[in-house]
């Protein structure tokens, strides 16, 4: 490019009489050796390589995936068991650019879901699967369905509710959005009290554990499930300290204990869930991202909060995963792979980041810990424009796009080899989910 500037520079500079002297051979020779040369070369860096090496493309599209986090519905209407604490109750917010009206486009509209659910029934879940390149998906819900059950779905159930066993008035009254959560953990307590055939609280913490925390973990574990899900940044911060058992018993005996008091006892039950899931064989996820509403605590939820839970040695059997990667703590959550018991998925940011964004978080973890990396969606009914299937469908596609450029990236730096490649491909597409549920 600089030649040919520089020509023409020459060549305007050159009064007519000079341009005369020019030999029609060296104008050829010039043309030849500089001009035409100059030309092809911009021609070809015009010509950008695809973001996506388009074999890896091709193989990343043929791994059927294992999704980490999701909250499908069931074909029956009037479903509302898809999350412990739905969002659409909130206050308005201002909403991420990706999930405003207009904002995306995906092979569902109204009309072809309402027709695919008349022909498929029961297995119109399955199929919503199938359109997203999805064999398994961990499935966050209070209770499955006809519907959403094994093989292709696993149920993620939710425990903070056995985290709050007191009067949580005073915690609803911080803002609206806690004011409508807390009545609904009340509710699903109550639930988990009915089915251990309990009318009230229990007198006294050792009872608590033993009549109602452990006997419905165990409940969930005996319907299938891989993991308990704590939506806890959605009520409180994730640092959970330590704390003993005679601290916790006294707190529960208050019933009305202030805020200091009542994390103590939140605290020793979170850690004692945590190790209860360890010697289940249950996962524990948790929520760490920016939440919906306006309201929400974004500091409370930076996965750095957990390191203490991650290095409590009684707590090495339990595996976390750090669900939504941290966002927007992304670099801070990468260290904590290195702890053994620590793992990650990217749902949500597939669906709020473009894939040229999120591949560059993507490239990072895969450069450290590739092992604790799972290709997750969060596919989630936001709204009637943007159901589950809509949502989940554009963050399996963008999931892939980024994973592929990330991966593109490093090849082309010779970083991995295309083997390398397409291996760390379906290690977090589906076989590090495998290795840690044992699916």
């Amino acid at each position: 490019m600089r030649l040919h500037v520089n020509f023409c520079a020459l060549i305007c500079a050159c009064s007519s009489r000079d341009i005369e002297l020019f030999h029609v051979k060296q104008l050829r020779t010039i043309l030849t050796t500089i001009i035409i040369p100059a030309t092809i070369l911009l021609a070809a860096c015009s010509r950008q390589p695809p973001p996506v090496d388009p074999q890896l493309a091709a193989a990343i599209a043929g791994i059927k995936a294992i999704d980490n986090h999701a909250h499908p519905v069931l074909s029956a209407p009037g479903d509302r068991e898809f999350d412990a604490l739905p969002v659409d109750h909130m206050e308005p917010q201002s909403d991420a650019v990706a999930l405003r009206p207009g904002a995306f486009q995906t092979p569902f509209t109204a009309e072809s879901k309402a027709a695919a659910k008349r022909e498929r029934g029961d297995g119109y879940p399955a199929w919503v699967l199938d359109q997203m390149g999805v064999e398994t998906m961990l499935a966050n819900r209070v209770a499955m369905g006809t519907s959403v059950g094994p093989p292709r779905f696993r149920w993620v159930p939710y425990a903070d509710a056995l985290i709050f066993p007191l009067d949580n008035s005073r915690l609803a009254a911080k803002n609206s959005d806690r004011g409508a959560f807390f009545p609904l953990e009340d509710k699903l307590r109550a639930r988990y009290l009915a089915e251990a055939g309990l009318g009230a609280m229990p007198a006294n913490l050792a009872d608590y554990l033993a009549r109602v925390v452990t006997p419905t973990l165990e409940r969930h574990k005996q319907g299938g499930a891989v993991a308990e899900k704590f939506e806890a940044a959605y009520l409180r911060s994730l640092a959970f300290d330590a704390a003993d058992a005679a601290q916790a018993d006294r707190v529960y005996r208050m019933r009305t204990p202030n805020d200091a008091d009542y994390k103590v006892l939140q605290d020793y039950l979170f850690r004692y869930i945590a190790a209860e899931c360890g010697r289940l064989g249950m996962a524990v996820h948790l929520h760490t991202m920016a939440g919906a509403g306006g309201y929400f605590d974004v500091a409370g939820a930076n996965p750095l909060n957990l390191e203490p839970v991650l290095n409590d040695p009684a707590l090495r059997k339990t595996k976390f995963v750090m669900v939504h990667g941290g966002w927007p703590f992304t670099r801070e959550i990468t260290p904590l792979l290195e702890k053994p018991n620590a793992y990650l998925d990217f749902s949500a940011q597939s669906l709020l980041l473009s894939p040229a964004t999120l591949s560059g978080i993507l490239r990072e973890w895969l450069e450290h810990v590739p092992e604790k990396v799972m290709f997750a969606t969060d596919a989630y009914p936001y709204s009637d424009e943007m159901g589950w299937e809509q949502s989940g469908w554009i963050s399996a596609h963008n999931g892939r796009e980024a994973l592929g450029r990330a991966l593109t990236a490093m090849l082309r730096d010779g970083a991995i080899t295309p083997t390398r490649a397409v291996e760390l491909a379906r290690m977090v597409l589906r076989e590090n989910a495998r290795g840690l549920y044992g699916l």
